[in-house]
Formats: C-alpha cells, sequence, structure tokens
C-alpha cells in the first residue's frame, strides 16, 4: 500500500508559478512509476506529467510541455511538479498518483493504483 498526500495548490494571477508537492509513504519501492493529472469540474481527468522512479525518466502532456516540470527528491520520498507560465485553462484539481509497474502507456489513469486527495490549482485571468 502507497499513501500519497498533495501539498502547494493555490491561488494564482496568469503568469504566475506554484510548486506542487506529493509526499509518498508505505511501500514506496513499490512505486515503478508516479504522475500528475488534472481534473476540472465537468471535464474528464487529464494526464499532466509522468516520472519513471527507478530510471528518471519524464513525460509530458503537449498542454503544458516547457511550462512544468516534473522532478523527484529520493531522500524524502517526494514527487515535486514545478508550474511555471501558468494559465486560466490550467485550473483544476491536481492529483498525484503511483503505478506498482512499469506503465505500458504512462498517460492513461487506469494504469495507476494510487491516488492522493487532490489540490486545487486556480489561475485568475
Amino acid at each position: 500500500q502507497v499513501q500519497l498526500v498533495e501539498s502547494g495548490g493555490g491561488l494564482v494571477q496568469a503568469g504566475g508559478s506554484l510548486r506542487l508537492s506529493c509526499a509518498a509513504s508505505g511501500r514506496t519501492l513499490s512505486s515503478a512509476a508516479m504522475g500528475w493529472f488534472r481534473q476540472a469540474p465537468g471535464k474528464e481527468r487529464e494526464f499532466v506529467a509522468a516520472l519513471s522512479w527507478i530510471v528518471g525518466n519524464t513525460y509530458y502532456a503537449d498542454s503544458v510541455k516547457g511550462r512544468f516540470t516534473i522532478s523527484r527528491d529520493n531522500p524524502k520520498n517526494t514527487l515535486y511538479l514545478q508550474m511555471n507560465s501558468l494559465k486560466p485553462e490550467d485550473t483544476a484539481v491536481y492529483y498525484c498518483a503511483s503505478s506498482p509497474r512499469p506503465p505500458r502507456y504512462v498517460g492513461a489513469h487506469d494504469e495507476y493504483d494510487y491516488w492522493g486527495q487532490g489540490t486545487q490549482v486556480t489561475v485568475s485571468s
């Protein structure tokens, strides 16, 4: 079992920055990959970014590429999402997720078994 807790969300103006954190506990060695997804009200959950925990490869949705950076702090068992040049369309609840096995497709939400409670990100115009 892996427990995930997100933090760092908030209200920011367009063009600003936020850094989200995801603290992992439990059987963290079973997390082959971790990722960030987001969901706006009335919309489907969408992939944002992912990281292969052991290898360190990163993956990004086209909509955030060049603006967001996913990273990790191994001693702290923490995953980060640095979000720069934020846009109003980035407004959503952001969720951290963990997969106990290498995902066949890192952008598919059903490849991830464990999820955090989410943290709200609101970007004003």
